[in-house]
């Protein structure tokens, strides 16, 4: 314990006099190439001991991008750069697409955000153990409906996550398998998805499934498919055409693999039986079941599109997406408001999160899973924003808490930049 420590510390010395020497670097220099090449230094270094094999990221400032720059390989076996071009998964960032598409309904007053659920679905959404307590549109969004967190649920998690090799619309998905699931007697019901110690709006945990209800509520409210009402009213307007929930409308040769660090090699995420056992994924790309929840692929330059409309009242290049008063109630943080894993829910979104090296307050989305991680986040206090995607993720089992450090240093030092 004390040698990981030492460790540990001498990292954080490390990092802190690297911090230092670049401030320094600015006030003698101030040739912006210079500088410029400083910082690329500086991220790099970052990259190598977090073991991200490739990074793209941008910064926003009003309403455009400022700064944009891409470091390293999206595919290792062929040695192929990142560039403006290449397509990542972003994990839950999806969410906040998801969240938006449903708030785009809400506005044209076709639902109440405080209405049971019920009210619209096909079947009765209840947790078992407060069969009373109705579950809303409210609850969904800011992960209060006491549907309990995927993680540790033996059976659920794998399959959830893992177990598909096709691209979505899945036969079956989301109807009758979310019934199937979440309803007792159901042929994948598992008592464990509920809370039986919470109500419903009573205690804010994160569940991915809340988000896989709310994509099928915007097709039940809607009358199209969830991927066509996403592509319709969010990605086209936006001029998100390297975007898409549906890895087969994009182009292959430019989506970054993604990799997970293993004893001293990068491994697919078909190469990861060691871990996943039988829920290996039979393909190097991500495609997963709960896709309104994790499954977006996208550009740093198109997800700043979304991102720039997000900060600037719902418009992005004189095109509205949706209504100011919306956003604003996106943004607040949701009752009951309780902090969980140090994040703050609002509607399908994060709200006033704070994290090492960045005390301010933060709204946005982060997200990752095997061979992926992405950061999303717009700081109050100079109205800045900063997008990140990486093929690598922050769960190598040696490197995980220096990971997860890096991201955050990252996140800081484009803030700071």
């Amino acid at each position: 314990m004390k040698k990981i420590l030492s460790i540990i510390t001498i990292f954080l010395l490390i990092i802190c006099c690297f911090t230092v020497q670049s401030e320094a670097y600015k006030k003698q220099n101030s040739n912006n190439k210079i500088n410029d090449l400083f910082f690329d230094q500086k991220i790099s270094f970052f990259m190598k001991i977090a073991k991200f094999p490739s990074l793209s990221a941008c910064i926003i400032e009003g309403d455009e991008v400022t700064w944009s720059n891409y470091y390293g390989y999206y595919d290792l076996e062929n040695n192929k750069p990142v560039s403006e071009d290449t397509i990542y998964n972003v994990g839950s960032i999806s969410k906040t697409i998801t969240g938006t598409a449903i708030m785009q309904l809400w506005e044209k007053g076709l639902f109440n955000l405080d209405e049971d659920v019920n009210n619209y679905l096909p079947f009765s959404l209840r947790n078992p153990n407060f069969p009373d307590v109705p579950i809303t549109f409210r609850m969904l969004l800011s992960h209060s409906s006491s549907l309990y967190p995927e993680s540790g649920l033996e059976g659920v998690q794998y399959y959830y996550w893992f177990n598909f090799s096709e691209d979505p619309p899945f036969e079956g998905y989301p109807y009758p398998w979310l019934e199937e699931h979440l309803v007792p007697g159901g042929n994948c019901y598992y008592p464990q998805r509920w809370s039986d110690y919470y109500k419903p709006g009573e205690y804010n945990m994160y569940a991915n499934v809340n988000f896989d209800i709310i994509a099928y509520l915007v097709e039940i409210i809607s009358g199209e498919s969830f991927l066509d009402y996403c592509d319709k009213y969010i990605f086209q307007p936006l001029e998100m055409y390297d975007t898409s929930f549906n890895l087969s409308e994009l182009d292959i040769d430019n989506v970054a693999i993604p990799y997970h660090y293993h004893n001293g090699e990068y491994l697919q995420i078909n190469e990861l039986s060691y871990m996943l056992g039988g829920f290996t994924p039979s393909d190097k790309y991500w495609r997963v079941h709960m896709y309104p929840a994790g499954g977006l692929y996208t550009t740093v330059s198109d997800l700043s599109h979304f991102f720039i409309c997000f900060m600037n009242n719902g418009i992005y290049n004189d095109i509205r997406i949706i209504e100011e008063d919306t956003l604003i109630e996106m943004k607040k943080i949701q009752p009951p408001g309780n902090d969980f894993g140090g994040e703050y829910y609002g509607l399908g979104c994060a709200v006033n999160v704070t994290f090492p090296f960045n005390k301010e307050g933060l709204y946005g989305k982060s997200g990752g899973v095997f061979g992926v991680f992405a950061m999303m986040w717009y700081r109050y206090s100079d109205e800045k924003g900063v997008i990140f995607f990486t093929n690598g993720d922050i769960m190598a089992e040696r490197y995980g808490m220096i990971t997860q450090l890096i991201a955050f240093l990252l996140c800081a030092s484009l803030f700071n930049k």
